[in-house]
């Protein structure tokens, strides 16, 4: 099934695509999350009423999630850029607030410095998951999504610290030991308003028969900038889903987006050569057997609000 959330006549829905052209609606339930949660097969809840895509507001398909797990580094076109690296999936949280349905617009204030677009595969929840094994963990999904991963690399600069970790000396109790890093966090440059752009639809598991198998591209205003496979992940998605859940309990309609497909397509382009800023247009992301997420730039051009007290 291909599932979606949207607006219609002033009111929050949940449909079936029937086609590419028409949405039948879904009673019974207020969110795709409670559907979700319901276990229930959406097929028996259909309505009477069909509505065309053409007059609905796009809505992420899970517009409110408990969270959003994002993987960093998760490319093997990345490894030889690793100085060092975790053998183990790193993620950061990015929060609700952050997302934006299909053909919403990617809003990038002046201010912000540069950003590029992130395409990547994400995962929807299906129920309660906690210390899974990998081999157990596909069993958890309820479906698949396209994401966008937003990234300020402007704003990761201007929030890097360069400084002298403390840490409990293991040889000499009640000693400390500093240690050179370089740390950056993640809230601004991952989790400003529009940084996550989500959708179309939400494909049930049914319909993908392997998730690490997926064609991913992302155009720029119709040229490419992107061409890759979730099969050049360093962790499988059922890895990554197993280990995330060793930490943090995975509750439904929760979002893993698994990392970015960022191999240059064959004019060699590549989304580091992106800067919103100054290249606007319309950004588009499409996973084989999934669908395209199409989204505009809008750039805010206004200075940063008086945040200091006099």
């Amino acid at each position: 099934m291909r599932l979606a959330s949207f607006r219609y006549a002033n009111r929050e829905r949940i449909g079936l695509l029937t086609n590419d052209k028409e949405i039948n609606f879904i009673d019974g339930f207020n969110s795709m999350r409670d559907l979700i949660r319901s276990g229930e097969d959406a097929g028996r809840f259909l309505s009477r009423s069909v509505v065309s895509v053409d007059d609905v507001d796009w809505l992420p398909p899970v517009p409110h999630p408990g969270k959003i797990c994002c993987v960093a580094m998760n490319n093997s076109a990345s490894n030889e850029r690793k100085i060092s690296a975790p053998d183990h999936p790193a993620y950061f949280l990015k929060p609700p607030s952050c997302l934006i349905g299909h053909r919403h617009p990617i809003k990038i204030r002046s201010y912000y410095g540069s950003v590029h677009p992130e395409p990547e595969l994400a995962v929807v929840i299906g129920k309660l998951s906690k210390d899974l094994e990998a081999i157990d963990a596909l069993d958890h999904v309820f479906g698949y999504t396209v994401f966008n991963d937003i990234t300020g690399n402007g704003m990761r600069a201007e929030d890097m610290f360069h400084y002298w970790a403390l840490y409990a000396d293991s040889n000499t109790e009640g000693k400390l030991e500093r240690r050179e890093q370089h740390l950056s966090y993640a809230a601004r440059y991952k989790g400003s308003d529009t940084f996550g752009s989500m959708g179309p639809v939400l494909v049930t598991t049914d319909e993908v028969a392997n998730p690490d198998d997926l064609d991913v591209f992302c155009t720029l205003n119709s040229e490419r900038i992107a061409e890759d496979s979730t099969r050049y992940y360093n962790y499988k998605v059922a890895e990554v889903i197993s280990f995330i859940s060793q930490f943090q309990t995975l509750e439904a309609g929760d979002v893993i987006s698994c990392g970015t497909a960022f191999r240059p397509s064959k004019n060699r382009k590549s989304i580091h050569h992106t800067n919103f800023q100054n290249t606007q247009g319309l950004v588009e992301v499409t996973i084989s057997g999934i669908g395209t997420l199409v989204n505009s730039i809008e750039i805010e051009d206004k200075p940063i609000g008086n945040w200091r007290l006099p």
